[in-house]
Parts: C-alpha cells; structure tokens; sequence
C-alpha cells in the first residue's frame, strides 16, 4: 500500500471539493494502492472559539460583497460543474475549526477518520452546520458511531487542543502554505482541489509502477 497524507482544514471548501474528486475516483479504482491519512490545517488559526458571522467576514476578508462574489464565482462553477452540493448561502458563520480537528483526531483514533472528515465536511458545506459549536460536533460523532458522551467530555476539555495546533504549525514550517496538499509516498506532492480524471490518472500510474517492480521490490 501507498501512504497518501492529505493536509487539509473542513474549513476550507476547496478541500471539500478535493476530497469529493478525490472519493470518485478511489471509488472508480476500488483495487487502488492507496491508504490515507488526514492531517490538520488551520487556515484561521487565530478565529475566536465562537467564530464569526460569515458575511462580515468575507466581506472584510475580500474588501466588500463584490469581492466575495468574485472570489466565489470559480468555487461555485467548479462545484456546479462536478455536481457536488456547496450551499454556501446555508453558512451563517465562519467557525473556529480547531475542535473539528480534535473530533477527526478522535475518530481516527477509533479507525473512523475518513468517516469524520466526510461527516464534518457535509455538516458545514452542505447543509450549513455549525461545526465549531459543541453540541453539533457531539451529534456528529454520535452520527459516526462514536460515544457521545465521552465526545461531550472530551469538548469540554483541552484534550489534544494542543497537538492539532502544533502539527498545523509542523506543516506551515514544512512549507505547506494552501491546502488541500497530498503527499503521496512521503516523497510526491499534489497541490489543489485536482479533479477526479487527474486522480484516476495518479492511481493508474501509480497501480502500474507497482505492478512492473521486480520481485521481493
């Protein structure tokens, strides 16, 4: 199997749409060689615990609501094209993902690390949850079969607070300045929501020069 690291923050939804690209085409190639492993990314590594409402954000983030909409638009049409669902008019505020992060980092732990990035993934671009409130992330991790209560327990604490900030700062010091970034092998990087043909792609020759190694390689 090849390790492929994905560094990413659910905040950000151009790994929302990399991951939905990425999923068809592992889908497309049930037998690829690929075993993956998520790892935080803060973009907002400063957002305050109860986030911001999102228009005032954007709009001082893009210099009013002519620049939101022009740093919208290839989001969007990239979505629309795709078919993946973005309802970014659902989304009241811009959430602090730093306990989003603990909760992946929590299901991982339980083998169910995809299951949380693809649940925390759709609870905010899709449907407009709020994933840095408490509650909503304790209804996530009971969705994916966690147990709520020691999800509850562990929200309420700083459990692992620290770790996540301190592996978002590793990847900033090891040069990671946008995400999604995947690392294929430790050694191959790939920047940016890539679509889905250019991960079959991947697969392919990846699938094909581990089929051509000599024996015992």
């Amino acid at each position: 199997m090849i390790k492929l690291d994905i560094i990413s923050d659910v905040g950000c939804p151009w790994c929302y749409l990399g991951k939905a690209f990425l999923d068809r085409a592992l889908e497309a190639r049930p037998d690829h060689p690929f075993t993956v492993e998520w790892h935080p990314y803060l973009l907002n590594p400063e957002m305050p615990a109860e986030g911001m409402d999102r228009r005032a954000y954007m709009e001082a983030k893009f210099g009013g609501k002519e620049g939101v909409e022009r740093a919208n638009a290839p989001l969007l049409a990239h979505a629309r094209a795709a078919g993946v669902p973005l309802n970014l008019d659902r989304i009241a505020r811009t959430p602090s993902t730093l306990d989003a992060h603990r909760l992946i980092h929590w299901a991982g732990l339980e083998g169910r690390q995809n299951a949380a990035v693809s649940a925390l993934f759709r609870a905010l671009w899709r449907d407009g949850r709020d994933i840095g409130d408490g509650e909503t992330l304790t209804e996530i991790g009971a969705e994916i079969g966690l147990d709520r209560a020691l999800v509850t327990r562990l929200l309420a604490s700083d459990a692992d607070a620290g770790t996540i900030r301190a592996r978002a700062d590793h990847a900033r010091a090891r040069g990671v300045t946008g995400v999604p970034t995947f690392i294929l092998a430790e050694r191959h990087v790939v920047q940016g929501a890539q679509p889905t043909e250019t991960w079959i792609g991947i697969i392919d020759d990846v699938s094909g020069q581990i089929g051509g190694a000599e024996p015992g390689r």
